[in-house]
């Protein structure tokens, strides 16, 4: 049976954009009287979705919209989406930071929230003081916090400046003691929005563990915010993807991850008309394929096949010394590999003009399972630099497939690492 400590239920926040806040006197009067007269709230049948790079009609707009899901304890949820998708409104409606327009929340525990530098704390009050007001916020006693109280200082390495008021604090060293106050002081629910970017290399990685330890070893529950896609995939087991305000997936975190870095190319071939191809002073891009060992334009291929990449260019001037350069990257954005076409014929003896091809073998056995994108360059020497590159203009897919079979065998765990090449074991 499930165990849900946490359940979102159609939530959705409007706001009013312009310098006024949530409304106008006329729109709240009339919310008012349509509030007792039993009636609905006029102003929810308006609005637009929260598009931010589109200037809209409307000037109220849905920062959510019908946002459903739940949390089971122990599971740690990782929420992403790009700037402006609603994320950290989303984790203000759940801290109860702020209400929502439409829905409720529903939760069994304290809810420990750690959304913004400095969030919950009294700048003239010093660390000492603010831990223990933060655990009076939590609703425990002063004993209690008393008890925690040299893990939280040790953990947040600032006991040097422990009795100092808050607002001498640099934003790291404040972001250090809110996570020790909200880690230790044993929320059932530790909401954290984005700050950990503000810690250094060496909190974040402390940061990280001690989530883990608190979701594994306590059983507590974590809803994590974060741009830092390693941390999210390391740290959490399932995944919200917000869009616009809304919803777009809910599932396994590596495919919630592989979901929000769905903007890369999903075809394998393209072809440019010549007004709108990629192009510089003497090349001009025509075609891009990826190939299969016959010569067929394929999306999927099999980890045990070669993969080809053609790249068909035009030569629009004469006499022109180059290279080609080729960029290959998987779908969480990773740069895989490089590779620079340095014996190429083209640095010693210029092409003719016309139409030309030029392919690339990705060898088998090498790539791990997933989705690529490919980037296609051009180059100068003496001195060297970039004449065009042109990202996410193809790519394919690898899987585990050789006829029926897989190469996996009997292993039904997904392999770790960026690549698997097919290594010799010697005695």
């Amino acid at each position: 049976m499930k165990d849900i400590i946490l359940k979102a239920e159609n939530i959705s926040k409007q706001y009013r954009l312009g310098e006024v806040g949530t409304g106008t006197l006329s729109h709240d009067l009339n919310r008012w009287w349509h509030k007792i007269r039993g009636k609905e709230n006029p102003y929810l049948k308006i609005g637009e979705v929260n598009d931010r790079s589109k200037k809209g009609t409307s000037d109220y707009v849905w920062a959510l919209q019908d946002i459903n899901f739940e949390v089971q304890r122990g599971e740690v949820l990782g929420i992403i989406g790009k700037n402006g998708a609603g994320k950290s409104t989303l984790l203000k409606i759940l801290s109860k930071v702020t209400a929502p327009t439409t829905g409720s929340i529903k939760s069994r525990g304290r809810i420990a929230s750690l959304l913004e530098v400095g969030t919950g704390f009294n700048g003239e009050m010093t660390g000492r003081e603010n831990i223990f007001l933060n655990g009076a916020i939590l609703g425990m006693t002063k004993k209690e916090i008393a008890s925690k109280l040299d893990e939280i200082i040790e953990f947040s390495g600032c006991e040097r400046y422990i009795d100092t008021p808050v607002k001498r604090y640099s934003s790291g060293m404040t972001v250090r003691l809110a996570f020790a106050v909200a880690a230790f002081l044993e929320p059932e629910i530790l909401v954290v929005d984005e700050v950990l970017a503000v810690g250094d290399a060496e909190f974040q990685k402390k940061a990280i563990g001690k989530m883990q330890d608190i979701s594994k070893g306590e059983g507590r529950t974590v809803l994590f915010v974060s741009h830092n896609m390693a941390a999210v995939k390391s740290l959490c087991t399932k995944g919200l993807v917000l869009e616009n305000g809304g919803v777009v997936f809910e599932g396994n975190i590596n495919d919630a991850i592989d979901m929000y870095f769905n903007d890369s190319v999903k075809n394998a071939s393209r072809k440019w008309k010549k007004n709108l191809a990629p192009k510089t002073d003497f090349l001009r891009l025509v075609e891009t394929k990826v190939l299969n060992g016959e010569g067929e334009v394929t999306y999927n291929h099999s980890i045990a096949d070669d993969i080809q990449i053609e790249f068909t260019y035009e030569i629009l001037s004469e006499n022109q010394l180059f290279t080609h350069g080729f960029n290959l990257f998987n779908s969480h954005n990773l740069h895989i590999l490089s590779s620079h076409d340095k014996l190429s014929s083209t640095l010693k003896q210029a092409l003719k003009l016309g139409v030309h091809k030029k392919r690339i073998i990705i060898p088998k056995n090498l790539l791990a399972e997933g989705d690529y994108s490919c980037s296609f360059a051009i180059m100068r020497y003496a001195p060297f630099h970039v004449e065009l590159h042109e990202i996410d203009i193809v790519g394919f897919n690898v899987i585990d497939e050789v006829g029926d079979k897989t190469v996996r065998g009997d292993y039904s765990g997904h392999f770790p690492g960026l690549i698997r090449p097919n290594l010799q074991w010697i005695k």
